[in-house]
């Protein structure tokens, strides 16, 4: 059973960084690229950010670009956000998930990822 899950959200001031974390089970990590998403209320689901298997390659949505960071760790299943430069509109609740495995990766696409993390909450005040 494939398992995503994620820590790091809270509460911080515009300007503020937070970095937060997925940590997946049962699933080869090092042969998954993940990706972030998030999700404010009465909106839809968007992407933030993805990586691919071997972190060399990184992608992110306009609106975080120079901001936020994603990396990984094979060694520990681990992939994280890095996000500095926190605006009141980066409010939502952030996901993380993990590709498909045998389909193309259409990294902006939520429907590209099978597997996903139960959520954490990240509010920023102005």
């Amino acid at each position: 059973q494939v398992q995503l899950v994620e820590s790091g959200g809270g509460l911080v001031q515009a300007g503020g960084s937070l970095r937060l974390s997925c940590t997946v089970s049962g699933r080869t990590f090092s042969s998954t690229a993940m990706g972030w998403f998030r999700q404010a209320p009465g909106t839809e689901r968007e992407f933030v950010a993805a990586i691919n298997r071997n972190g060399v390659n990184t992608y992110y949505s306009g609106s975080v670009k120079g901001r936020f960071t994603i990396s990984r760790d094979n060694a520990k299943s681990t992939v994280y956000l890095q996000m500095n430069s926190l605006k009141p509109e980066d409010t939502a609740v952030y996901y993380c998930a993990a590709k498909r495995p045998g389909s193309m990766w259409s990294y902006q696409q939520p429907t590209t990822y099978d597997n996903w993390g139960q959520g954490t909450q990240v509010t920023v005040s102005s």
